[in-house]
């Protein structure tokens, strides 16, 4: 069996992982990046939409090539109709861009590639090695070939179903409030303002919302969470968006291109991410954000952090869970408040009728706010309707 020696084995070529590659090889250890795909960046899981804000912070250089849609701003609906439009000198950070998300996951496999990480495609890990109890690398299969890889350390990023984790012992299920039922549309010939994300949220998708990210020539991402509590039956998520498109004219004649789907995290977090030899990074350590489902930018902080802690790690040739527990100080103190926040914010409006949903919609679109995101929506509600808020108030 061909065997392959490094410092660091990187497992899934996403945000999360090409940034652990990147940062590992930039400070001089030995990295393998595998992806079990043909393709990095697709087939697409993913509405494509990101804030701008956090880019410079983990060192990504916005690059017209995978920028489909410079956003003014964002529309909130209620399924009442009632509409809370914020353009960017209000949206402040919560305004982005959205992507061809195939392409910005290349660039970033790219640029790890460029710091000196070995990417191998089509190499699907199969398991966990271990000698006298120590992980120690990771059986694969490479254009079907079996092989090993030995490695000081294990980086999970394989995503959502994140079975390095569980193969390492580490607990990653989920309660169905934390797991939301997605699906996607590309659609064509359809009618949405051009520069604004929308959201409509309420009962038209329990516990989640409908998306609609425009792409430009009448092409956008049109989308669903469901909450999965309030599934009742396997085609909920599909049998709300297309009720959804049916009954707004603006989609109604538009035609579908590609159909994605899929399950995403809702929680604040696992309660350890590390353990000795191996780290978990974004959606496979359950780092993303449970109110949006939004998780490109915790994979890429959580990436960074951990290629940062690895290197450190890597001058005194100790990878314990000890020596790795610097990572979950980073990406706690530098998320973790928001992501419990915004998971009990989720859990409450699930809990919530149309009729209130629109009556907070109201509420913020007449209320005086500076800078409109979660944390200073929540802080008018906290005023207008403490109940919403009850539990997490000393969050806001």
């Amino acid at each position: 069996m061909r065997t392959y020696d490094c410092d660091v084995v990187v497992v899934g070529a996403g945000p999360g992982g090409s940034m652990a590659a990147r940062y590992c090889a930039e400070g001089g250890l030995k990295t393998i990046l595998l992806e079990k795909k043909a393709e990095v960046g697709a087939p697409l899981r993913c509405a494509e939409g990101v804030s701008k804000k956090w880019l410079e912070e983990v060192g990504i250089e916005p690059e017209p090539m995978w920028i489909r849609g410079d956003m003014k701003g964002a529309i909130i609906k209620s399924p009442q109709g009632t509409t809370f439009q914020l353009d960017e000198s209000k949206a402040g950070s919560e305004v982005g861009y959205v992507l061809e998300r195939h392409l910005f996951d290349k660039a970033l496999a790219r640029d790890a590639a460029k710091a000196g990480a070995q990417i191998m495609m089509r190499t699907s890990c199969t398991g966990i090695i271990r000698e006298e109890g120590k992980i120690v690398g990771v059986k694969a299969r490479s254009m079907g070939e079996e092989i090993e890889i030995r490695a000081k350390c294990v980086v999970a990023a394989d995503g959502f179903e994140s079975q390095v984790g569980r193969w390492a012992g580490i607990d990653t299920t989920l309660k169905l409030n934390d797991i939301d039922s997605c699906i996607q549309y590309r659609m064509v010939n359809i009618d949405c303002v051009p520069d604004y994300c929308e959201f409509v949220i309420g009962s038209v998708a329990p516990g989640g919302y409908i998306w609609i990210f425009p792409k430009g020539e009448g092409v956008a991402n049109v989308g669903i969470g469901v909450m999965g509590r309030l599934c009742k039956g396997n085609g909920d998520a599909k049998y709300y968006l297309d009720k959804f498109i049916a009954e707004d004219p603006r989609l109604s004649k538009g035609q579908i291109l590609e159909i994605m789907g899929g399950f995403v995290s809702t929680c604040p977090g696992l309660d350890c991410a590390v353990d000795d030899n191996i780290i978990l990074v974004g959606d496979a350590a359950r780092i993303i954000d449970p109110i949006t489902g939004g998780g490109i930018c915790h994979a890429c902080r959580t990436g960074m952090y951990a290629g940062k802690v690895l290197t450190e790690c890597a001058k005194t040739g100790d990878f314990s869970k000890q020596a790795l527990m610097p990572y979950e100080k980073m990406w706690r103190d530098r998320m973790e408040d928001k992501l419990f926040r915004n998971w009990m914010a989720k859990e409450k409006l699930a809990s919530l009728d149309d009729e209130t949903i629109d009556e907070l919609i109201k509420m913020i679109k007449d209320s005086d706010i500076g800078e409109v995101n979660v944390y200073n929506l929540l802080k008018v509600v906290k005023e207008k309707f403490p109940k919403v808020v009850e539990g997490f108030e000393d969050l806001i």
